[in-house]
């Protein structure tokens, strides 16, 4: 099977969607905005985002949650567009992405934890947790992979779905009764993060045909922001 052409979001929705919003980014590069800058201001958001989840306001949660991931988005464009791809960025880029997502998770944990009426909290915060983990790994086998000289840029539930997939259906609909809409999603979240490391286990495996022996494949400069289509 070719993981690559596996995904949640189909590549001409997600390239369309970036040319929608690109002459924000236009402007924004006129602006002289950093996209370090534009990096920084999605993380506080995506944190407001959890901040939000735990003080029992799921919709208030999905707005800054979208709103994060448009800025995600606009911070490569900038980077590519304005000239300012750079190794740092990309790290930087990818070190707020992981805090960002924790503070969410565990902003929606505390939701199953505190708001009234929730008819399984115990449930709640363990899929939460396992929708983290699997929301790392599935960064971090594609860091690991790269750092091997392999592209791994594949899987079912990548960073657009995640974003997506929590914040479109709560936006709409809150938490559901008892927070069971929210219970759903984070759990199905946490089966697709984990399906999706499988994938990227098993695109490496393939790609390196499994070998155990031989000299270590030489690792590549550190991709910099924008030297490739954002998500993790």
């Amino acid at each position: 099977m070719n993981y690559r052409e596996v995904r949640l979001l189909p590549a001409p929705l997600i390239s369309g969607f970036a040319d929608l919003v690109s002459p924000v980014a236009e402007w924004l590069i006129r602006m002289r905005v950093r996209p370090n800058t534009i990096t920084s201001m999605s993380a506080i958001v995506v944190i407001g985002a959890g901040a939000a989840f735990g003080l029992d306001q799921p919709r208030l949660g999905a707005v800054w949650l979208l709103l994060s991931g448009l800025l995600d988005i606009l911070d490569g464009q900038v980077a590519r567009g304005g000239g300012m791809v750079s190794a740092f960025g990309g790290f930087f880029d990818s070190t707020l992405d992981r805090v960002g997502e924790a503070v969410l998770y565990a902003g929606i944990a505390v939701y199953f934890q505190t708001a009234v009426s929730q008819s399984h909290p115990v449930l709640g915060v363990l899929l939460s947790l396992a929708a983290l983990t699997g929301s790392f790994l599935v960064s971090y086998t594609r860091a690991r992979a790269e750092g091997l000289g392999v592209e791994c840029r594949v899987g079912l539930a990548q960073r657009p779905e995640r974003i997506l997939g929590v914040g479109v259906p709560t936006l709409f609909f809150g938490a559901g009764p008892h927070g069971l809409l929210l219970l759903a999603i984070i759990g199905v979240l946490a089966i697709l993060s984990w399906i999706t490391v499988a994938q990227r286990v098993s695109h490496v495996f393939r790609v390196t045909n499994g070998g155990d022996a031989g000299p270590a494949a030489p690792r590549p400069a550190t991709p910099a922001r924008g030297s490739h289509p954002k998500g993790s």
